[in-house]
C-alpha cells in the first residue's frame, strides 16, 4: 500500500475511534544521520526506515528506557505498559512524552499519534490480544521493531539462551534506525564497562562456583521460576554461579515448591512486582516464604540470604545489567558472612 493511501487509512481508522490526534513536530537534532534509509534484520523480518524516525511509540517499558538512554525523547510520541517506576536517571526524559497506556494502549490510541515508528519488548504486545501484529502495522505503513531477546513467546523453549550481546545489539539497532549510532555505540560501551566492574567484585570468591541462586518471578502456587534463558541465566553467567533451574529451556517455568525444596538454593532472589497478583511484591513473597512451614524449611530462608529485584530487571532489557551488579553486591555480601 502507498504510503499516502496508508496514512488517509490510518486517519480514517483514529477518526472512527474518536480518538485525539496530538501533532507537533519534533525538533530538529544536528546529531542525527542524514535521510539514508536503514534496515536491520529482526526476529526474522526486515526492518526498513527510509529515514530516522520523528514520531516513534514505545509499547514497553525497556524499550523506552532504551530510547531515552539514547537521547532520543524528543522524538517520541508516546509510551505504555510500565511495570516499575522509570530508572531515576532517566526521569526528567520520560517526563515530555505522553505516557498512553499504564498497560496495553489500545490500537487506535497508538495510531492517534501519528506514529512513524512503534517499538515492543515482547511478541505478545505484537499480537491482536495486545496491541496489534505487525503486519497490521505495516500494512498502514509503519514500521516496528521487537527486542530480539523476545522474538520467541515468552512460555516457549528458545532454541538458545539470550545473551548479553543481544542487549548490546538491541541498544545499537534501535540507534542505528533513528540514525544516532555513534550514541548507541557510547552506551554499549557503558554497560560493558558496568558488566565487567561487577565481575571483577566477584573475581575472587572462592564460593563462587558452588553458589545456587533461584528467581522467583511471581505466584506462590504454581511458581514461576527463572529457567536458563532469560534475564536472570545471563546475571548467574555473567557472574560465574549456578543458575538452580538451569536444565530447563524456557524463561519462566512453573514449577513445584516440592521441586524447589529439592533444590534447596543459596540464594532466593524475589521479583518485587509492582501489579497486586497473588505473590508478586517483595513482601508478599517474603511473608510467604517464613509463613509456609515447608518452604521456611529451605537454607536460604532459614539463613536470611534473600533479595528483591524489580521485574524490569528480571526481564531481559537494559536493566539486565543492573540486576548483575546488584547480585554480585549480595554475593559479595554472603561471601563475607562466611
Amino acid at each position: 500500500m502507498p504510503f499516502s493511501q496508508a496514512r488517509s487509512l490510518r486517519l480514517g481508522l483514529v477518526a472512527l475511534a474518536a480518538a485525539v490526534l496530538v501533532s507537533c513536530a519534533a525538533p530538529a537534532d544536528d546529531t542525527i544521520r542524514g535521510e539514508a534509509a536503514t534496515t536491520v534484520r529482526n526476529c526474522d523480518t526486515d526492518v526498513t526506515v527510509e529515514a530516522p524516525p520523528r514520531r516513534a511509540v514505545s509499547l514497553n517499558q525497556s524499550t523506552t528506557e532504551i530510547m531515552l538512554a539514547l537521547g532520543l525523547a524528543d522524538r517520541m510520541v508516546g509510551t505504555a505498559t510500565w511495570t516499575d517506576p522509570v530508572d531515576p536517571a532517566l526521569a526528567e526524559a520520560n517526563s515530555r512524552v505522553p505516557r498512553l497506556a499504564d498497560n496495553n494502549p489500545s490500537f487506535e490510541s497508538v495510531l492517534g499519534t501519528e506514529p512513524d515508528f512503534v517499538l515492543g519488548a515482547y511478541k505478545a504486545v505484537f499480537t491482536d490480544e495486545g496491541v496489534a501484529d505487525r503486519e497490521r502495522f505495516g500494512e498502514l505503513g509503519v514500521p516496528t521493531y521487537l527486542s530480539p531477546s523476545n522474538c520467541f513467546p515468552e512460555e516457549a523453549p528458545l532454541p538458545k539462551p539470550v545473551e548479553l550481546d543481544d542487549i548490546y545489539r538491541e541498544v545499537q539497532e534501535i540507534a542505528d534506525l533513528f540514525g544516532v549510532p555513534e550514541r548507541g555505540h557510547a552506551l554499549t560501551e557503558q554497560l560493558r564497562g558496568r558488566v565487567a566492574a561487577a565481575q571483577r567484585k566477584v573475581a575472587g570468591l572462592d564460593s563462587r562456583a558452588e553458589t545456587s541462586v533461584l528467581f522467583w518471578f511471581a505466584r506462590t502456587e504454581s511458581p514461576y521460576m527463572a529457567g536458563s534463558t532469560g534475564s536472570p541465566a545471563v546475571m548467574t553467567r555473567a557472574l560465574g554461579v549456578r543458575n538452580a533451574y538451569a536444565d530447563i529451556s524456557s524463561m519462566w517455568p512453573q514449577v513445584s515448591w516440592e521441586d524447589v525444596l529439592a533444590r534447596d538454593p543459596d540464594l532466593l532472589v524475589l521479583g518485587d512486582l509492582t501489579r497486586d497478583g497473588e505473590g508478586d511484591g517483595l513482601a508478599a513473597k517474603t511473608r510467604f516464604l517464613h509463613e509456609d512451614p515447608a518452604v521456611s524449611r529451605l537454607a536460604a530462608v532459614r539463613d536470611g540470604h534473600l533479595m528483591g529485584m524489580t521485574g524490569t530487571e528480571l526481564n531481559v532489557s537494559m536493566r539486565t545489567v543492573r540486576g548483575i551488579e546488584r547480585l554480585a553486591d549480595r554475593l559479595v555480601e554472603m561471601d563475607r558472612q562466611r
